[in-house]
């Protein structure tokens, strides 16, 4: 494994360890809510009663899959590297963190806070050639598909995904949330784009109708 492909597992890990900082102690302590594969697991969760892990994992498998033939081994084994990290970081801060984040109802706080935290994470796995989950990399599909920038199907996708559980969760948390997305989605293009000229593997081009990236 040469110097290179080190530097990129590093800031792989950086950017997971972010996200699982910033999804456990702004996300889930300020009672922020979820889009992706999580937030439509959510909704089977409260709507089937299905099993959120079991979900998460059945829609997982086959973009897995289907990443394997379409971006390679390597691709596989850095997102393998990218969710270990995650969900290893995110365990340690439930069980160990001393840190309440809290922030006393300024909800706009912690939406703008989750926004640029969780948009960097993303961002940095992203940019170093792996994905943080399946619902990153089905994001990667789509933008390629509809010629958006990533950050911009981030935010249709998790927006789509938050309308839709409005019948369980509040209105004002879901408002909040869109918000913390929506600035994740500007930081994630910004995050994969920024210092290059044109990402070849990552769409970063401008949506022209949202002006998103």
């Amino acid at each position: 494994m040469g110097n290179e492909q080190l530097r990129k597992i590093f800031w792989m890990m950086v950017g997971s360890m972010l996200l699982a900082f910033s999804y456990y102690h702004i996300n889930f302590q300020n009672h922020l809510g979820e889009g992706g594969f999580v937030g439509l697991a959510l909704l089977g969760k409260y709507t089937f009663n299905w099993s959120p892990a079991l979900t998460v994992l059945c829609m997982d498998v086959p973009v897995f899959i289907a990443a394997w033939f379409l971006k390679g081994r390597t691709f596989i084994m850095n997102t393998a590297i990218a969710t270990g990290v995650f969900s290893l970081t995110y365990e340690m801060c439930e069980r160990f963190s001393p840190w309440n984040m809290n922030l006393g109802g300024n909800m706009v706080l912690a939406a703008v806070l989750s926004g640029l935290l969780t948009g960097l994470g993303a961002g940095l796995v992203l940019r170093h050639g792996g994905a943080s989950g399946g619902d990153d990399i089905l994001a990667l599909f789509m933008s390629r598909k509809m010629n958006l920038s990533i950050g911009t199907v981030f935010i249709i996708f998790d927006i789509a995904v938050l309308l839709l559980s409005l019948f369980f969760l509040p209105l004002v948390d879901t408002l909040y949330t869109i918000l913390a997305v929506s600035i994740a989605g500007k930081v994630i293009t910004w995050t994969v784009q920024i210092g290059t000229t044109r990402s070849r593997s990552i769409p970063v081009r401008p949506a022209v109708r949202h002006q998103h990236g």
